[in-house]
């Protein structure tokens, strides 16, 4: 009898020795995959343990346990001038048949391995890319116009052909379902390849997108000169604070319950003149100048013929508009002009909106993704799901219900069940916020695509350390959730979609 359990036991042992060294071998294999337009560098397997990457400082925060996977890192040159760094993991054991890309966030310049790590928990073959260059900012762009082509939508495209290409060469197959899933930057390139390559993927998933680059960069500074001009423009924290507490006083029980979120604020019609100081500058009132600003956050950014820029910011999310006491654009929006006007030195001092807006269309325009007609995407059946938190204030929330808006508008588009937008009450830019900001589109998506399930709600957590403190329904917009009148209002239970 121990013979017989040592002898399984070295049996188990050789097959299992066996299959990794197969899959070892396997992925070695695929240096061989270099020509024309790719160059691997790595191709290796790593086995079962802690991610390691740059990004994350040691001690910082758990380390992430991965499955043991084939890892495959590569340089991409479609041009001349293109040297887009990507990596292609692939689970060595336990792969689902799917592909998981996943995007960037700002001018990216780095490979977004977190992401990466959670779609490879679930068994996902996943990617991710650089977009071309290294460094968040736009300095990149300056004389490499090939190199900006590649931020715009090639590096994601190309990143998604190879890949395809490495992940059949390793498995034998094609993924059955290839999926984006990317928040910010990252939704503006699901977006771009709705618009660009609806042939790249069957379902997108895409939240906050910046899918606008030009006018929300644009709009951004236009906010912010005046102050940056005149110090008695700007609001500190503290009265942002008081007016946040006003905001929700007004509107909070709007949808029925009073929890500090407003679930749709545009029912909201606060006017912040209510807190005006009676005489001077006091710490419970907000100045005359001061109102001025915060009627200027929530409204649109127009030009002089009234045409829109780009839409304001939220009721309720007061709290988060730290650019009001800013003492410098974002870098982030003036990269768009460094790229604009190819100048690394770009002064703030000489924006104007009109002319700027103009050239930034004319320059930069090809970034971003804002075509409504997806009916080349639709029609091969194509998913996609758009998600943004109410609380957003780098990326006005009502550019995506814009967006939506407008492909449902398209008479071609109307008909059939393939596109859905969440609205998230309470929650910031892509995370974040006072609002339940943890959800899972990744699974909702899964179980529309593959099942033809469409999500009627999908339920969102405000989680601290490793308790729930609060979870909601988020429901298809124009949708929002509405208490039943029993039970905890942190309860998504007691909530449905009206």
């Amino acid at each position: 009898m121990i013979l017989r359990f040592a002898s399984l036991s070295g049996f188990l042992f050789f097959m299992f020795f066996a299959a990794n060294f197969a899959a070892a071998a396997d992925c070695a294999g695929l240096k061989s995959r270099s020509g024309p337009g790719i160059q691997i560098t790595a191709a290796e397997i790593v086995p079962a343990g802690p991610l390691v990457s740059p990004a994350i400082k040691p001690g910082a925060t758990p380390a992430q346990m991965l499955p043991a996977h084939c890892r495959v890192a590569a340089v991409l040159t479609p041009s001349g001038d293109s040297h887009i760094e990507m990596e292609l993991w692939l689970p060595a054991e336990t792969w689902n048949g799917k592909f998981q890309a996943v995007g960037n966030g700002g001018w990216a310049g780095t490979l977004s391995t977190s992401a990466m790590a959670s779609a490879l928990r679930e068994g996902y073959a996943t990617a991710s890319n650089d977009t071309g260059h290294k460094g968040g900012n736009a300095l990149f762009s300056i004389g490499h116009p090939e190199k900006v082509i590649d931020y715009a939508y090639r590096a994601v495209h190309e990143m998604t052909v190879w890949s395809k290409t490495l992940i059949e060469a390793f498995y034998g197959q094609k993924p059955r379902f290839s999926y984006w899933n990317g928040c910010s930057t990252g939704g503006r390139q699901g977006l771009m390849s709705a618009q660009r390559y609806p042939e790249d993927y069957d379902a997108i998933i895409a939240g906050a997108p910046a899918n606008y680059h030009s006018h929300l960069h644009v709009s951004d500074i236009a906010l912010i000169v005046p102050l940056l001009k005149d110090n008695a423009l700007k609001v500190p924290q503290a009265k942002l604070d008081l007016l946040n507490k006003a905001v929700l006083a007004a509107c909070d029980e709007i949808d029925g319950v009073k929890d500090g979120l407003l679930q749709n604020p545009e029912q909201c019609k606060y006017d912040p003149a209510v807190l005006l100081c009676k005489g001077g500058d006091q710490a419970d009132c907000l100045t005359a100048s001061q109102v001025e600003t915060i009627k200027r956050a929530y409204a649109p950014i127009t030009t002089k013929t009234g045409e829109l820029v780009f839409p304001g910011k939220s009721y309720g999310s007061e709290y988060s508009w730290s650019m009001l006491s800013s003492s410098q654009p974002s870098p982030v929006s003036a990269g768009t002009m460094i790229l604009t006007y190819q100048d690394a030195g770009w002064d703030w001092k000489t924006f104007d909106l009109e002319r700027d807006l103009k050239l930034a269309d004319e320059r930069t325009g090809f970034i971003n993704a804002i075509d409504p007609d997806l009916g080349a995407f639709k029609a091969r059946g194509g998913k996609l799901l758009l998600y943004h938190g109410w609380d957003d204030m780098g990326i006005a929330p009502g550019n995506t219900v814009n967006y939506y808006t407008q492909v449902r508008s398209k008479p071609s588009l109307k008909e059939g069940d393939w596109m859905r937008l969440f609205m998230v009450p309470g929650m910031g830019h892509c995370s974040g916020g006072p609002g339940p900001d943890q959800a899972n589109f990744m699974s909702a998506m899964e179980r529309w695509l593959e099942s033809g399930v469409a999500p009627d709600k999908i339920t969102a957590h405000r989680v601290s350390g490793n308790r729930i403190e609060m979870s909601r329904p988020l429901c298809p917009y124009p949708q929002t959730a509405k208490f039943k009148g029993t039970g905890s209002t942190n309860d998504a239970a007691n909530f449905e979609c009206k």
